[in-house]
């Protein structure tokens, strides 16, 4: 390891100590199951996964390897568990209600056009908790929701679409491959721009993030998500924070 690749580990290790500390600080006085989501204890955190495809599949791999119980769900049952079979004793397969009730945090990744019933059908097992979205709204795929949600910006319009939870915009700009071959790479690491209004959901998402192998840029609020939905300059590229920060005006 050379001098630089110290400087970052001691860098990461430092935030990932900064952003637990400070998510214990914020969640003190609400309930204890997202006091351990936030993992200011350092445990792992439980994990449901809705949609787990290319992004779900890859993230929830990631995470257990980093420590964390995931449970996987898809429409197929069979294909999740091909996917968990491999990953240990810490994964495990279900459906989509049993993943949103099991996780502490619950991360989304279906079409778009999936979203309004999702919300509507799993509404009072994702209440109250931390919902990372990684759903892009494509129109010519998901139809007039997406028209909708591209003129509102993604996350304002999930946002009313999953009412009640702490959600964040994460993981929707980086592609399943760079997912895949760039997580935990030496050197600076691939950049993840987050958006919410909930500071301790965005310190939570950070710490996944960062679980992952990737680098967690905190954007603002959701409403600021519409500067790294589909169409924009960002989407697709395997950034670093630097690149990132500039390309979104954020400074370096």
């Amino acid at each position: 390891m050379d001098g630089n690749d110290a400087v970052k580990r001691t860098r990461r290790q430092f935030l990932h100590t900064a952003v637990a500390a400070a998510a214990g600080a914020a969640l003190a006085g609400i309930p204890r199951a997202a006091r351990a989501a936030a993992g200011a204890n350092g445990g792992g955190v439980k994990i449901g996964i809705i949609g787990s495809g290319k992004i779900g599949g890859t993230l929830g791999g990631l995470w257990v390897r980093a420590g964390h119980e995931v449970l996987f769900s898809a429409r197929h049952l069979d294909e999740v568990r091909k996917l968990v079979a491999g990953l240990g004793s810490r994964a495990r397969a279900g459906t989509p209600r049993e993943a949103a009730a099991f996780g502490e945090v619950v991360l989304i990744s279906v079409p778009y056009g999936a979203l309004p019933q999702l919300g509507r059908d799993l509404a009072g097992e994702l209440r109250g908790k931390v919902v990372l979205d990684t759903c892009n709204p494509i129109p010519r795929r998901d139809g007039d929701v997406a028209v909708a949600a591209q003129a509102k910006g993604s996350g304002v319009a999930s946002a009313e679409l999953l009412p009640g939870v702490r959600l964040v915009r994460a993981f929707n700009t980086v592609g399943a491959s760079a997912l895949r071959s760039e997580a935990h790479r030496a050197g600076d690491r691939v950049a993840v721009p987050l958006a919410g209004d909930d500071d301790a959901a965005l310190q939570i998402a950070a710490r996944l993030v960062e679980d992952a192998g990737f680098e967690p840029v905190v954007v603002g609020p959701l409403v600021r998500a519409k500067e790294f939905d589909p169409g924009t300059a960002v989407l697709g590229k395997a950034l670093t924070a630097r690149e990132l920060r500039r390309a979104l005006g954020l400074g370096s």
